[in-house]
Parts: structure tokens; C-alpha cells; sequence
């Protein structure tokens, strides 16, 4: 008997990550994260609501781990996160999960690009310059050896 294998909607059962995420220089645990966030999203408004203990279940790190590395993605511009408050049924205003906006990606891909250049443009600039004092400075020994060379004695 021949075996099948289950059709599944790769709508529903798979999500996108972008290819770039792993040549920005970023940790494996904000990978991580920034993996499990594209899978929570709602892939129309770009957002999901999840907790640090929520994310953290799903990738096997403490919630400060997970706080960490949320920071490092907000920072390099890849989410944007905003606080969320429920009303609990006494009345009260009661902190709610983090709201997450998934950025688009081209724009920190961008800003990456720019610093690599900005890092080269200057790396080439110091090997230029000290270019330039290995000239000087090979010239000012070719000076002082010649004036040593010069006969000591009376002609």
C-alpha cells in the first residue's frame, strides 16, 4: 500500500522569513523571536499580541532572555511594540499583552547596508593615511641615512 502524505494549506501552516534576517548580524534568539513573532501575525495589519511568557514557552528562554532580545529587535528597527491595558471585571485597568508591529524588513536592510559602507568608506580612509606616514616616515629615514653617509674626514 502506498503512502500518502497529508495535504496541508500553506497558507495556514506556514509563515515567511525573510532570507536577509540572517545576514543583519543579529543573535540566534532574536531570530528566534523575530520567527515566532511573523508566525503569530496577522498577516494584514502586521500585528500580534503575545506576552514575554508566551514567547518565552515557545522558544524554550526565561522571560528576561526574552525581554533582552525584544529590545535588540525594537532597536534595530525590526518591531515596534506598544503596551496594552485590559479592564478586568471589577473595573480596574490591568497591564495586557505587548502589541507587536512587524516593520519592513528592506528598511533595516538598508540602514545595514549604509553603516557597512559607512565602516569600509572610513577603513579605506585610515589605510589611506597610514599610507601616507609609511611614505613620510620610509622618506625621512631615506633623508637621515644620506646625511650619515657623507664623508667624516677633511678634503
Amino acid at each position: 500500500m502506498k503512502k500518502s502524505w497529508t495535504k496541508r494549506d500553506p497558507i495556514k501552516n506556514y509563515f515567511p522569513v525573510p532570507n536577509e534576517i540572517y545576514s543583519l548580524g543579529l543573535s540566534s534568539d532574536a531570530i528566534s523571536i523575530y520567527g515566532y513573532l511573523l508566525s503569530r501575525e496577522d498577516r494584514k495589519t502586521y500585528q500580534c499580541l503575545v506576552s514575554y511568557r508566551m514567547i518565552s514557552e515557545a522558544i524554550g528562554k526565561c522571560v528576561t532572555t526574552v525581554r533582552k532580545y525584544v529590545t535588540e529587535l525594537e532597536e534595530r528597527q525590526l518591531i515596534r511594540t506598544e503596551h496594552t491595558s485590559v479592564v478586568a471585571k471589577d473595573g480596574r485597568n490591568l497591564n495586557g499583552r505587548l502589541r507587536y508591529t512587524i516593520l519592513p524588513i528592506q528598511l533595516v536592510i538598508d540602514e545595514f547596508n549604509n553603516h557597512q559602507l559607512q565602516v569600509a568608506e572610513q577603513q579605506k580612509k585610515q589605510w589611506e593615511l597610514d599610507k601616507k606616514k609609511a611614505a613620510r616616515a620610509a622618506k625621512e629615514r631615506d633623508a637621515s641615512r644620506k646625511g650619515t653617509d657623507a664623508p667624516c674626514g677633511r678634503l
